[in-house]
């Protein structure tokens, strides 16, 4: 303070409101050249490794510190776990479905599930035709297996009206 502003170290102090130990206070810090080194070793070494882990793995080795210190040297070396991208979605857009233009072309399958009064949960397997939205078909279970599945679509009738239709019609 004398010498850039010509006051005195009390002087100075006293018009800062400042304690006079604090401003001649000089840390005495330890060079952490040789933990920084080993920080960043381990860090490479195991790249999805915070900074709580490569701790524990000083420790095995022989140099127990401080988590603050790690964390501090952690992050001045500029150290951080890599962020997992989410999923890769589909681009462009979707193919508009087909549509039926007569009965019985196009089958629309469809699972609906619910609970009962005691707690149990039960399943339908529902087949309806995708143009009169009549339905040909449905299986209730509490559980649905696929060669359960498969048995239901075998069992499907064709309604009477279809056969008619189909047979006027190709």
């Amino acid at each position: 303070m004398v010498a850039c502003h010509g006051l005195s170290e009390r002087r100075g102090s006293g018009l800062l409101g400042v304690d006079r130990s604090a401003v001649r206070y000089r840390r005495k810090r330890k060079d952490d050249a040789a933990d920084r080194e080993l920080i960043r070793t381990l860090a490479a070494e195991r790249r999805r490794f915070g900074y709580r882990r490569v701790r524990e793995m000083a420790k095995r080795r022989g140099r127990p510190m401080n988590l603050k210190k790690v964390y501090r040297l952690y992050r001045e070396e500029g150290l951080a776990v890599r962020r997992r991208r989410g999923r890769k979605r589909a681009l462009g857009t979707r193919a508009p479905l087909k549509q039926a233009h007569r009965p019985n072309e196009i089958w629309v399958l469809d699972f609906v599930s619910d609970v009962l009064a005691t707690g149990r949960r039960f399943r339908v397997f529902n087949v309806e035709d995708q143009l009169t939205r009549r339905g040909l078909g449905a299986e209730v279970d509490t559980s649905l297996p696929g060669k359960r599945v498969v048995r239901a679509l075998d069992n499907v009738e064709t309604p009477s009206f279809f056969r008619s239709y189909l047979a006027t019609h190709r």
